[in-house]
């Protein structure tokens, strides 16, 4: 008999294995049995199906060779099972569901503006006109970042339990009115894709700074989302706010390899050795940012704005070479473009850099009272660096202790932990 420690070791491996492969592969599981199904609640299900079978299998059998296709594969059969075990589906579903394992979906018809990825079909049908605007972005997140509900309402700063109601009413409401899962042409299109890079840009800041774990990033949502705005960006030529998401979107990734240290644990932008920024990354986000100018009839959108303040880091090869006013001003024209409680605290972090920690702590300090900010950690995390750097160190280590409180990646807590010991007893 296998000695007891040498089984859980086992059963600890798969189960990390089943944990890590799901969140990867879940949104595109979804999206491929959505295209078949056409109901987003029902592939994600299937989806839930599969990582049962895979979590009763792989401690025992071990893990397969290719997970994700043996979790795509389960899928498609739970698919065929769940139509036959319920007959009031629709006869539509259920003539699906039976030729589900031997017939090729048919070819759809071919269209000039068709955007043939079923992630990106899977994002503009969450991103339904339909939904609210707080539904389409919550959905998505759920459906193609694989994130948590906890993870979402960290993101919207919004209470767990309205963001679970939101998803639940988003899936009946695409259920109940029969969406069509595609990507639509024309004007629809414009209509949705602001809600679109929304959720592009939200989902790469989940993986971009995790708010829930152990992990300070989580490169494949980064991945995904980048990929998604570099093929919008492709297809839509004359969108300067897809070039604008996707020039902040390469030199957001160009700095990855730099945040964070030999074990994983952050690296705050002063420190950086930007020799390991991606300087062809860099490059990329140049370019569309020149695209997003070159397409621009009017004043800039919020991406655009964003996308220039990422320039500005991007061009200082030190920290202190930096060109903080100009970061300060556009911080400013986006506060005006887009209100914003965290917009302005970005922007009392530039000020700080540009005209000293006594202006910023103003900003930060009229900021105190924003509902919005109440649980936000990195409020107090911005305050205590300000007081830290006017000598109040007493007062900055409650802030950064009270922050640590409020932070929900064990990586960050102990980072701003490690700042209050900075400060002193």
């Amino acid at each position: 008999m296998e000695p007891q420690p040498t089984a859980t070791r086992t059963e600890q491996h798969a189960t990390h294995a089943i944990e890590t492969v799901f969140r990867l592969e879940s949104p595109r599981i979804i999206a491929a049995v959505t295209r078949l199904v056409r109901d987003i609640g029902i592939a994600e299900e299937l989806a839930q199906d599969a990582l049962v079978a895979a979590l009763e299998q792989w401690p025992r059998d071990g893990v397969p060779d290719n997970p994700g296709a043996w979790l795509m594969a389960i899928a498609r059969r739970r698919a065929v099972d769940l139509v036959r075990r319920r007959e009031n589906y629709a006869r539509k579903l259920a003539e699906i569901g039976r030729s589900l394992e031997t017939t090729v979906p048919p070819e759809e018809p071919a269209d000039p503006d068709d955007i043939d990825d079923d992630l990106l079909r899977l994002v503009f049908t969450a991103c339904h006109p339909v939904l609210s605007a707080e539904a389409r972005i919550a959905l998505t997140l759920r459906l193609l970042g694989g994130l948590t509900t906890t993870e979402i309402a960290r993101a919207f700063l919004t209470p767990e339990p309205t963001v679970a109601q939101r998803i639940v009413r988003a899936k009946r409401t695409l259920a109940t009115k029969n969406i069509a899962f595609e990507v639509p042409y024309g004007p629809e299109r414009e209509a949705r894709l602001g809600s679109v890079l929304d959720v592009i840009y939200l989902i790469f800041n989940e993986g971009y700074a995790v708010t829930v774990g152990d992990d300070w990033l989580r490169p494949a949502l980064c991945e995904d989302a980048l990929r998604l705005a570099r093929v919008l960006s492709s297809l839509m030529p004359k969108e300067p706010e897809v070039h604008a998401l996707a020039s902040l979107l390469e030199f957001q990734s160009s700095r990855a390899a730099a945040r964070t240290g030999p074990n994983g644990e952050p690296v705050l932008l002063r420190d950086q050795n930007r020799r390991r920024w991606n300087r062809m990354l860099i490059a990329r986000g140049i370019q569309a940012l020149h695209r997003a100018d070159a397409t621009a009839t009017g004043a800039p959108g919020p991406y655009a704005l964003q996308a220039a303040i990422a320039a500005c880091h991007a061009h200082a090869y030190t920290y202190e070479e930096t060109d903080w006013a100009s970061i300060a001003t556009l911080y400013g024209l986006l506060a005006a473009r887009t209100p914003s409680p965290v917009v302005e605290l970005n922007r009392a972090v530039a000020v700080s850099m540009a005209d000293g920690p006594g202006p910023a702590l103003e900003i930060v300090d009229a900021l105190a009272g924003e509902p919005a900010l109440r649980e936000y950690h990195l409020l107090p995390s911005v305050r205590g660096d300000l007081l830290q750097r006017l000598g109040r160190t007493a007062e900055a280590r409650e802030e950064f202790v009270r922050a640590a409180g409020l932070a929900r990646n064990e990586r960050e807590r102990e980072l701003l932990l490690a700042r209050a010991e900075e400060c002193g007893s």
